[in-house]
């Protein structure tokens, strides 16, 4: 195996957001380009990294000249997920925001000409895209994938494994030639859910000729709660009357749970969405909460869902308020020394599109970096793939 040295990967990070997957790869990687459109998260992005590679616009209006000309080991790209998303309006590839892939997919086209097309590709998005158009979509990326010489492959982790919170995220895989990542002969374990299983199968023979499974799958859980993250001596609560009036939005069902926490004298830290339901013909509004250690999957303040509410149980006592800022960033692992975005809403809306950062990490320790660990000496990999 190949001495790891700080620096000895180099990657490309599209749709960077405020550099959440460079956070992930760690040290031993070294950035030759970011990119974002939203100024706020390349605002975050700098004061985080520095400016030196980032490329603040538009992805399909960055230049071939401004692509780096040395060969990246990786190319990650965790884009828009609007289109694919369940809360979205399902408009898949076509919409505009995911459709921005193909944006993506110019530039290692690019690089592909120039002979400098990435080792690794790595495509970070929502679950949702293995059904998106009846698989269609999916289905595109993984053929041009294969279409360019790279072996595929994918997985679903949750940030549940890593963090207090509910986030599962699908991971699809690409590695060119002499990249070797771990392969298994059948699907392994969670990673591999019934909707991904099915979305390979489903692949053209020419391009299931180039899929296989992934031989990793994280092992160790989560220590950590959500009431180990949040703020239990936060300053600002909601008023007893907002409370009351929330809690009497919950279905009786979740009531029950809930005042049984209550008598227990338990000190619970739960998390909860406003949903509107059709109940019996009725549009109603209910408050769904969930205490088991676990926060909901961070949104964006922009997006279908309203802010996630903590509720905190406490000595009989129950007490609610909006997540902070700080609390989602723990909740997608980010250390605590990280900057955010000055304005709550530009904090959650930075974490909220972003990608569980232990998620990456693990994904580079056991799957990434014995890939390219795996090379020949450097000198020849131009020529070797």
């Amino acid at each position: 195996m190949t001495t790891m040295t700080k620096n000895d990967f180099s990657f490309l990070e599209f749709f960077a957001g405020g550099g959440m997957a460079r956070l992930g790869l760690g040290a031993n990687w070294r950035c030759l380009l970011a990119n974002d459109i939203d100024s706020q998260k390349c605002a975050a992005y700098r004061d985080n990294f520095g400016g030196g590679h980032l490329i603040e616009g538009d992805i399909a209006a960055i230049p071939p000249e401004r692509l780096p000309r040395a060969r990246a080991d990786l190319a990650w790209g965790s884009f828009p997920c609007q289109d694919l998303s369940l809360a979205g309006g399902r408009a898949g590839m076509t919409g505009a925001r995911s459709g921005a892939f193909y944006a993506l997919w110019r530039h290692i086209e690019t690089l592909a000409r120039r002979g400098a097309h990435p080792r690794a590709i790595a495509l970070e998005n929502v679950a949702g895209l293995l059904t998106s158009n009846q698989g269609a979509d999916f289905q595109t990326i993984v053929t041009l994938m294969t279409g360019a010489g790279y072996r595929v492959t994918a997985c679903v982790l949750d940030a549940s494994r890593f963090t207090p919170q509910s986030r599962p995220r699908l991971f699809i895989l690409g590695f060119a030639p002499g990249a070797d990542a771990p392969a298994s002969p059948a699907p392994v374990g969670d990673i591999a859910p019934p909707a991904l299983r099915a979305a390979a199968r489903a692949l053209p023979p020419e391009v299931r000729a180039q899929w296989f499974w992934l031989g990793a799958a994280p092992r160790a859980k989560r220590n950590i709660r959500l009431g180990d993250i949040i703020d239990w001596s936060a300053p600002r609560w909601d008023a007893p009357a907002h409370t009351r009036a929330l809690i009497d939005m919950m279905a009786p069902r979740q009531r029950a749970r809930l005042d049984a926490l209550v008598r227990s004298g338990a000190r619970r830290a739960g998390a909860a969405f406003r949903r509107t339901r059709n109940e019996n013909g009725t549009s109603v509004q209910r408050l769904e909460a969930r205490f088991d250690g676990l926060a909901g999957c961070l949104r964006t303040p922009a997006g279908g869902s309203s802010r996630q509410i903590v509720i905190a149980v406490d000595r009989g006592a129950v007490r609610t308020r909006l997540i902070s800022p700080r609390e989602a960033a723990q909740l997608m692992g980010l250390p605590d020394d990280y900057v955010l975005p000055a304005g709550a809403n530009a904090a959650l809306k930075l974490c909220g599109d972003g990608v569980c950062v232990p998620a990456v990490r693990w994904l580079a320790e056991h799957v990434l970096e014995p890939a390219l660990a795996a090379r020949r000496d450097r000198s020849s990999i131009g020529q070797a793939a």
